[in-house]
């Protein structure tokens, strides 16, 4: 019984250690089709989800793939933090170990922030963009006939055709038609990683926090 009992022990030990081995190695290979498919300079950190990894493997299916792009430029706007995750990633197990093409996500997100130095730096000339992490706030001069006049108003943001529209609202210390000035877009006019598209923006302590998605993605070798 005790030789049973540490030869059970020995294989439950090579089980594991085979198991992060296998998974270190299509960690690997998935990091590397990422970083061809967003055109990265480098791999990506990527982690597969889900233990034992081996029956993920043998069955070709991964339910979640998260990975890191880090900062990144898009369009010449800056996108700090920009992490994804793929869900349902079909990849048998001979496709990675051949690096064949055939391997695809059933879907796609990511998610990235825009700092609060990127929105201010998009501002119109003599508008200052702060804000407390729930709302965004602008502050700055407006002409009301021959006098410039000081104003604070809460953003309101929203996503348009090519970009992140932020619209003052809620304007202090000038007449409400006035807020229509206080207006501009944050740009992405180069395509997202994977070809996604934002399907949302929110406030964070960091700025703006945008999410967008994509489905049927192929992860090329």
């Amino acid at each position: 019984m005790r030789k049973l009992a540490v030869f059970l022990m020995v294989l439950i030990v090579l089980l594991v250690v085979v198991d992060r081995v296998a998974v270190t190695g299509v960690q690997r290979d998935l990091a590397n089709r990422i970083a061809a498919s967003a055109d990265l300079d480098g791999p990506p950190t990527v982690t597969i989800e889900g233990i034992p990894f081996l029956t993920q493997a043998v069955s070709g299916h991964y339910p979640e793939v998260r990975f890191d792009l880090g900062t990144l430029r898009y369009g010449g706007v800056p996108v700090k933090d920009l992490q994804g995750v793929a869900y349902d990633v079909t990849a048998p197990l001979a496709d990675v170990i051949q690096n064949r093409a055939d391997i695809r996500a059933g879907r796609l997100t990511v998610r990235g922030t825009l700092t609060r130095a990127t929105i201010d730096g998009y501002a119109p000339k003599g508008v200052k963009i702060t804000g407390n992490g729930q709302r965004l706030v602008a502050s700055g001069e407006l002409m009301v006939g021959v006098n410039k006049v000081k104003f604070n108003a809460e953003m309101r943001v929203q996503l348009v055709d090519g970009g992140i529209l932020l619209q003052a609202e809620k304007i202090e210390g000038v007449p409400d038609q006035l807020a229509r000035f206080v207006s501009y877009t944050i740009p992405f006019k180069g395509k997202l990683p994977f070809d996604v598209k934002v399907t949302g923006v929110r406030s964070v302590a960091d700025g703006l926090e945008f999410s967008a998605e994509a489905s049927d993605v192929p992860l090329r070798g």
